[in-house]
């Protein structure tokens, strides 16, 4: 399969159906918001992710979508830093962040809205002004987790 959202849309597919429908409306939210971002898709061992950046370089990347089997979550790769008045974010590395996601419609939410504006603002390589980003598939693992809980 050589189009980039079929192959996208079969990965989500291995994923329950309510976790595949939230996955992929945060992801469309997500474009539709920073349209000039490239969405790079790694389809690993643990997960599927969707990074958002400038270019094609994963650590260019700034915001992160990730399908685990019970739950999605939103991952600040430049998280570090970011102000965080509501201690919404979650993690003690030396760089990331995240925040999980109870429905598609948390990134409205005003606490993870300001965060995700705050990140564009901050990365240390900014989105294109304008423009359409492409949808790049970057790996596929061939062994990977049951992506179904309980599969």
């Amino acid at each position: 399969m050589s189009d980039p959202e079929a192959q996208l849309a079969c990965f989500m597919a291995k994923f329950s159906p309510e976790i595949a429908a939230r996955g992929r409306a945060v992801v469309d939210r997500l474009h539709a918001r920073i349209p000039t971002a490239m969405r790079l898709v790694y389809d690993n061992y643990n997960a599927l992710a969707v990074g958002f950046g400038p270019d094609e370089r994963a650590s260019h990347a700034i915001l992160s979508v990730v399908f685990y089997p019970k739950w999605i979550t939103l991952f600040f790769l430049q998280g570090v830093g970011l102000d965080d008045p509501h201690r919404i974010l979650k993690g003690s590395g030396r760089v990331v962040r995240h925040v999980v996601l109870a429905q598609a419609g948390d990134l409205a939410r005003a606490d993870i809205s300001a965060m995700i504006d705050q990140a564009l603002m901050r990365a240390k390589v900014r989105l294109p002004a304008e423009g359409e980003g492409r949808l790049v598939i970057r790996s596929v693992s061939v062994k990977q987790r049951a992506r179904r809980p309980g599969g």
